[in-house]
Order: C-alpha cells, then structure tokens, then sequence
C-alpha cells in the first residue's frame, strides 16, 4: 500500500468532500477518487458513503482514518528525525576525553556553544588514555576526541588545537620550596618525581623527562600515577613532585601548591581531533563553533 493513498483517503475524510480534497491536496478530482476505489479495492471493503453533496465514513473506514493519520504521523516524525540527524542538528556525538584535558574551560566553552545551537544534539562523554582514544577514533566506536600534543598517532588525524598551556611544577605542603613563586626544576633535584606511565601519553612523558635532563639532573622517578589528573593526590600524599598542565592547577587539594616552571619549552597543547575522512554535518557543525570561538578570542 503507497502512503499517498493514505494521504488522499484522509483528506477526503477530513473534508467529507472530493472536490475540496482535490483543491486541497492539487490533484483534479477524478484521479483522487480512482485511487480511493482502488485504497478500498486493495483493503477489500468501502471505507466511504457515496452521498449527494459528499461522502460519509463507513465503521470500517473511521477505524481506518484514525490508523492511516496515526501512520502519516510517525511517517512525518520518521522523515523529520532522519533529515535533522543528515543536518547535523539532531543524533548523537561521541566525544572522547584525555584523562588531564576535561578540566580545561576552553574544552567546556566549547561544547557549551555547541550544545547551546543545536540542543537536540546528545553529546556521549567517553574518557581514556590518549592511546585508546586514537585507537577508538580510527576504529569508528568515538567521532572526535580531545587530546593533549604531542601524540605519536595523531598525524593519522585531523588536528585542531584549542588552548597551549604551560606545565606546572606541583609540590606537598610540607617541601622547603612550597613557598616558592616560580621555580627550576634543577632546584627539584633531590626531589622524587612522580609520573603517570609512559603509554598513557609517550610524548608528553618524555617532555617532562628530557626537562629534567636539560635542567642537569637524571629524575628520580617514584611511584607511577595511574593518570595525569591523580598526579596530584600522590604528590600529597607525599611521594614526591609532579608537573601537570597549568589547568589541572584548579584541581582543589588543601596539602599541595603549584608553581611555575622557568622552563619556557615545558608546554603542552591540548587538540581536537578528527577522522581525516569523516564529512559528517555535525561534526562540521562542532568545528564551526570551534572556528567561531577563535574568531571571538581574536576580536
């Protein structure tokens, strides 16, 4: 059965009247009542009343009006959701997070603006170390992730970044130097150096250990966090110091104090990052609000 017959069957049943059906729906008249004869022929019984000045429904044709609207209701709402989806205004995005970057406000001002646009739009939050998350990213299973450079595998992705942060040294309360404004991390020479493990993010590992060899000193490594935002509850605990992105600074901890590094190379970018291929209409959508945003900070 073609949906316009149902189409036709109720606008005739909403006029009661063929000629104003036909006005109604641009088709003359004999042809809308030849695709009734045959809607009733295929249904096998008469869902009108032929009348002198119009047409009445039979029992079987209000059971049928009352099915056929409820049919190009769903059909309508079917057709719309799968324009909007197409559109990028409406589905689903699944947004991947390195463990240290979801506490950077950029990231946040971001999805703010794009949720703020297009509020049908669901945002699915997966975090993961920065490996996985690529892993993830290539295979399909996320859309975009937000990731801190350098990342090995990121040249296999479009990259946009979105904040350059400094490190930051992070100390125990009780440290000779807690009270200390910027510091070098020379100074920090005797000092343990708590690190999160090398696969979670190889090249911002490595940043951190070449630091400590240009500032004249092989770091003592202590015990591992198993991520970069635990960084700082092991430094309380007092296993030793940290460097962790200047965002992760806002991270409340009453026994600890972060300083500035005088090492101007020890920074750390934080990016989104994209499928090379992927043209889909929200994924566009993000990163015209991520252009947007530029613009903004620019003006």
């Amino acid at each position: 059965m073609e949906l316009r017959y149902l189409r036709y069957f109720v606008a005739v049943a909403q006029t009661r009247n063929f000629t104003r059906a036909a006005e109604m729906l641009g088709i003359s008249q004999p042809p809308l009542s030849q695709q009734i004869l045959r809607l009733e022929r295929e249904i096998g019984t008469p869902l009108l009343k032929r009348l002198t000045r119009g047409v009445e429904l039979t029992e079987a044709g209000e059971v049928f009006y009352q099915d056929a609207c409820q049919i190009l209701e769903l059909t309508g709402n079917a057709l719309e959701k799968a324009k909007s989806i197409a559109r990028g205004v409406s589905g689903q995005l699944s947004l991947g997070f390195a463990g240290s970057t979801a506490f950077h406000p950029a990231i946040f001002t971001l999805l703010r603006r794009f949720q703020t646009r297009y509020p049908a739009m669901l945002l699915q939050p997966h975090e993961a170390s920065m490996a996985k998350l690529m892993h993830e990213l290539e295979e399909g299973t996320l859309d975009v992730a937000f990731v801190r450079l350098p990342c090995e595998s990121s040249k296999a992705f479009n990259l946009q970044i979105i904040a350059s942060e400094a490190m930051h040294i992070v100390l125990p309360s009780s440290h000779p130097l807690s009270h200390s404004n910027t510091l070098s991390l020379q100074q920090l020479k005797g000092t343990p150096l708590i690190t999160f493990p090398r696969e979670i993010a190889p090249s911002l590992y490595e940043s951190i250990i070449s630091a400590c060899l240009r500032s004249g000193f092989q770091p003592q490594t202590g015990p591992q966090s198993p991520q970069i935002s635990s960084l700082i509850s092991m430094v309380e605990a007092g296993f030793g110091f940290a460097m962790v992105p200047a965002s992760l600074c806002r991270i409340h901890a009453p026994n600890v104090s972060f300083h500035p590094c005088d090492d101007p190379a020890l920074t750390s970018d934080i990016a989104l990052a994209w499928r090379r291929w992927d043209r889909s209409a929200s994924l566009q959508h993000l990163l015209q609000e991520l252009k947007a945003r530029s613009r903004d900070r620019q003006s």
